[in-house]
């Protein structure tokens, strides 16, 4: 592999391939790996299809006297910040607010070499240094910050990321289409304030400069002073933005910050199988760029032998992005392009036969669409399968069937597993049409007996039914009817396998007493769970904006939530009962929120329970002060 395979990172990589001038310039919070899982990568190439000059600037050090920033000169068009395939709060801190001891993302899990917000940081150096020089936004970061939004990091209501930033415009989503418009557009002499009509793009203007004004299809959202002084109007905001979010045919979205209007443009259609199979088709060398060689970046090692089939997910989870940057559409490859991308992947020389996963943002969507459109068209529900599978929905596995088994034919390959998530409700749904549950067992039979690598995620959540509601997750006991069907195969097949579950705790909604069932509920099953995590509220998401607000942003009623690190700790605790030092606490947790009922089934061996346990004359009425502290958190 030459260095010129590589989009150029250097002056001396531009030289290499006889440029004297760069059209755009993409600044990466994440280390640069020509790989179709990595925003920077995709962008670049699709831009270097279109005729443009790219050069991308991984991770450059935003110390000192900016050289990163200087090394490549002024674009001819303009500046792109691609922040990482992560919210960098996210990727630096823990749902307590701690410091990360790794970043998947950078050589060696280094966790210096991005700073906090690096969308604002960049933009703010670029502005200094070349201030005539348009500077365009992408990414995770930057797309779910685009109107008014809960930091919590910051603990704070924080304005569109343009105002802090200083950009000129947002491109959120998947940005393919929008960021060749963009190219083009400049490349034509406008400017970048000219440019106010391409779809999937934000802008902030003076209410003169909205185009066309006012119009009765757009939705004017609570100003962003208004929803710092009421919290319930932030809620009402974001149930306009998701459901835009998800539409087929969206509207634009207007929202007044100090003297001026940040404007959101309906994003462009989902893009077409053919279209998807352009951006996959790329010349990427799927490596890392040289200058990494003898490191090791954790999240390439994870995905190198991976392959997504699709985008988009139709699950709507409350405390999920994926929709909200991906669309609830499904997108799919063709089999053909899968096909290809795998014979690549064969053919890398340290290539051991094995296909990590063939998957997408949820493993088991592939192929499935509305039967009919025209209703999908103005659909506006956040998610196809909450609070029940919408009719119109085609749960056909029968297409993702095929496609594991064409992959498994490629010489080569010895096994494909699959990695992403499965949808078990999508697995156990009873069609109308028996076809099409006939398809549903064929391919849960196929998942569990071909491509499990002997333990198959699955992300329950939670076992409380009014948790799971506001999680926009099916009831706990399609998990255990899930769980039975997946032992039952792995017994008719002489297979020893895991089903490993995956639980979040200090969701909006979720007290001690919901937590403390949950460990009862899941040790009954025989788990003791090490897949978990507290609830970090992220920027656009429903629990986080019902976590801030403390208001369901869909029936504005008042929700409990978990919120100081002390509630949120002892929450947590509850997922490992079976952690001795752990186990007085429970058992005097327990005992204060009016459970010592449970004490016997979690941690019957504590020492606290076996001091107290003569003399606790309470034990036999923790059933109705169970009742009563529901009800009090329900009020709270």
């Amino acid at each position: 592999m030459q260095l010129s395979d590589f989009l150029p990172t250097t002056r001396k990589e531009c030289q290499l391939r006889g440029w004297d001038e760069l059209d755009i310039i993409l600044f990466s919070g994440d280390a640069y790996i020509d790989h179709p899982s990595f925003g920077a990568a995709v962008i670049g190439r699709i831009l270097e299809k279109h005729g443009y000059r790219v050069a991308i600037v991984p991770q450059p050090d935003w110390h000192g006297d900016y050289r990163d920033f200087k090394k490549l000169g002024r674009p001819r068009l303009y500046f792109g910040i691609a922040p990482g395939c992560m919210d960098s709060m996210v990727n630096k801190y823990t749902a307590n607010k701690r410091l990360r001891s790794q970043d998947a993302y950078s050589p060696d899990g280094r966790h210096d070499c991005r700073p906090e917000y690096p969308t604002i940081v960049y933009t703010q150096i670029l502005k200094k240094l070349f201030p005539d020089v348009p500077v365009v936004l992408g990414g995770i970061e930057a797309s779910m910050r685009r109107l008014t939004h809960y930091d919590y990091w910051q603990d704070s209501l924080r304005k569109c990321i343009l105002c802090d930033s200083g950009a000129d415009m947002i491109i959120y989503g998947m940005g393919e289409k929008p960021v060749v418009k963009v190219a083009e557009e400049l490349d034509k002499g406008k400017k970048i304030n000219e440019i106010k009509d391409i779809p999937q793009t934000v802008f902030i203007t003076t209410e003169k400069g909205i185009p066309n004004g006012f119009t009765d299809d757009d939705i004017i959202l609570h100003s962003h002073e208004e929803c710092i002084r009421n919290k319930k109007s932030q809620a009402e905001n974001f149930k306009h933005i998701e459901e835009e979010s998800n539409k087929m045919h969206a509207a634009r979205l207007l929202q007044k910050v100090d003297s001026k209007w940040v404007v959101v443009n309906p994003p462009f259609p989902p893009m077409t199988t053919e279209e998807l199979d352009e951006s996959f088709d790329l010349p990427y060398t799927r490596l890392p760029h040289p200058k990494y060689k003898g490191k090791t970046i954790p999240a390439y090692e994870m995905i190198k032998n991976s392959i997504n089939i699709h985008r988009g997910c139709f699950g709507g989870c409350a405390f999920c992005t994926i929709s909200a940057h991906q669309g609830k559409f499904i997108v799919c490859r063709s089999k053909e392009s899968i096909l290809r991308e795998v014979r690549k992947v064969v053919a890398q020389p340290d290539f051991k036969g094995y296909l990590s996963d063939l998957g997408g943002p949820s493993a088991n969507m592939y192929g499935m669409h509305g039967n009919n459109t025209k209703a999908c068209e103005v659909c506006k529900r956040p998610s196809c399968i909450h609070p029940k599978v919408c009719p119109n929905l085609n749960t056909d596995h029968s297409k993702l069937t095929e496609i594991y088994r064409e992959v498994d034919k490629v010489p080569g390959v010895k096994k494909s597993f699959i990695g992403s998530g499965v949808r078990y409700d999508l697995l156990l749904h009873h069609s109308k049409d028996e076809a099409i549950n006939k398809a549903a067992r064929e391919y849960t039979r196929e998942l569990i007996v071909h491509h499990v690598s002997g333990r198959l995620k699955v992300a329950p959540e939670h076992t409380s039914d009014h948790v799971l509601n506001l999680m926009r997750k099916p009831s706990f006991n399609l998990f255990k009817e899930f769980k039975r069907v997946f032992d039952n195969i792995n017994k008719s097949e002489n297979l020893n396998q895991q089903i490993i579950p995956y639980f979040i705790s200090s969701h909006p909604g979720c007290t001690e007493e919901d937590m403390a069932e949950l460990a009862v509920e899941t040790k009954a099953l025989n788990f003791q769970l090490e897949q978990v995590q507290d609830f970090t509220p992220t920027p656009m998401t429903v629990s986080t904006e019902t976590w801030y607000t403390g208001y369901d942003p869909y029936t504005l009623q008042p929700v409990f939530s978990a919120r100081n690190q002390k509630e949120k700790l002892a929450q947590r605790m509850f997922f490992f009962w079976y952690k001795r030092e752990e186990q007085n606490a429970i058992a005097s947790e327990l005992k204060r929120i009016g459970r010592s009922d449970l004490i016997d089934k979690l941690v019957p061996g504590s020492r606290y329970w076996q001091k107290d346990k003569a003399t606790n004359k309470q034990a036999t009425k923790s059933k109705n002060i169970y009742k009563k502290s529901q009800k009090r958190n329900r009020k709270r």
